[in-house]
């Protein structure tokens, strides 16, 4: 990274052209091979992007510059400290502060979400501005954390596995302190990049936006490689929770959300599966909003077939006891929850076992 990069005030990097940023804030990245002298294999993401010399992957910010892959590195492009329950982790360190950070860049591409309205800038040859950009280096991160009262480093707001060169760094400073990483991602992961996080990140969150190869042609990504996801970033023990954003007319069919929960407990019931309600926005202004009644059907399908914890989000008070956790043995009220909010934690002292039947929950508790 260039050393006047370095010294960028954020508003200075605000008004630098885009083009600029994505050429200097790089380093050679590690998750690639190289193919021959002018093209190279990219195994960052499930897409596995043959790079010719002076092209970018899917993703528009991991490139071929003079037969090598160069990546992100050096800044972030979001930062906020947010309650782990926002990430959405709720058996893991109830009530702990995360550091979420994002960068710029995803390799799907969905109309719901802000990362499409960003890769359009992305993918604009004469963009000029950056926002929210912040050069900095991983002590400088993680003593913000520290200084923060976090307990956890999340990358997030974009998909992390693209930049996950810049996050392993970030994190591998984080563990020298006493920090946990963790990954809130779209699941479209190799098996080569989830070894090479797994020594620095214990938590990975995977959104499972369909069980139709239909749902995510329409997305950019490919629903057996997210599957297959779950089931290795289980298998590596990452400690993994799963979201469905349950997003009306596209995925909240009975039968597919039957399949979706019947695919997680066959991985494991102890699985977490979080429903999350849609709000119209981006390119699906004219979709309606997800009513509680949807994402408690869901909820009730999803016990149906065999999963231990279920919980409801986007509805604070109003989708009853799937903000909660209970015990799957004895069925006693374990944490209360409203919204991102824990109203009492009663694992606390306990380290994740019942107090009242000495059942171990499933989970990273502390």
């Amino acid at each position: 990274m260039a050393e006047e990069l370095r010294r960028l005030s954020i508003r200075e990097a605000q008004q630098t052209p885009l083009a600029r940023v994505l050429q200097e804030m790089t380093r050679e990245g590690e998750l690639y091979r190289r193919l021959d002298e002018h093209k190279v294999e990219c195994f960052a993401c499930g897409h596995r992007c043959v790079i010719f010399e002076g092209l970018s992957g899917i993703c528009r910010v991991r490139f071929n510059r003079g037969g090598r892959l160069y990546v992100p590195w050096g800044y972030v492009g979001a930062l906020q400290l947010d309650p782990i329950e926002k990430k959405p982790f709720f058996h893991a360190y109830p009530g702990a502060r995360a550091l979420s950070f994002g960068m710029l860049g995803c390799d799907l591409a969905c109309p719901y979400c802000q990362n499409w309205r960003i890769s359009q800038t992305l993918r604009d040859p004469v963009a000029t501005r950056l926002a929210d950009f912040t050069p900095i280096t991983p002590e400088a991160f993680v003593q913000l954390a520290l200084r923060s009262g976090a307990r956890v480093l999340t990358s997030t707001y974009n998909e992390p596995l693209i930049t996950s060169e810049w996050a392993v760094a970030l994190f591998r400073e984080g563990r020298r302190h006493g920090l946990v990483g963790s990954y809130v991602s779209n699941g479209n992961a190799t098996p080569e990049v989830l070894d090479y996080i797994r020594p620095y990140v214990d938590l990975y969150k995977v959104d499972l936006k369909s069980m139709r190869e239909k749902g995510y042609r329409l997305l950019g990504g490919r629903l057996q490689t997210v599957l297959d996801t779950l089931r290795w970033a289980h298998d590596r023990g990452f400690w993994v929770e799963v979201v469905t954003l349950v997003v009306p007319g596209f995925n909240d069919d009975e039968a597919e959300l039957r399949d979706a929960a019947s695919y997680i407990a066959g991985v494991s019931p102890f699985i977490p599966w979080h429903l999350t309600a849609f709000h119209s926005d981006y390119r699906m202004l004219d979709t309606p909003s997800t009513p509680a009644a949807t994402l408690l059907r869901a909820a009730r399908i999803g016990q149906e077939q065999g999963l231990r914890y279920v919980y409801v989000g986007n509805l604070p008070g109003q989708v009853g006891r799937y903000e909660n956790t209970y015990c799957h043995g004895c069925g006693a009220l374990l944490v209360e929850r409203r919204g991102f909010r824990v109203l009492r934690n009663r694992l606390a002292s306990t380290a994740g076992t019942c107090p009242d039947c000495g059942t171990r929950i499933p989970g990273v508790w502390g």
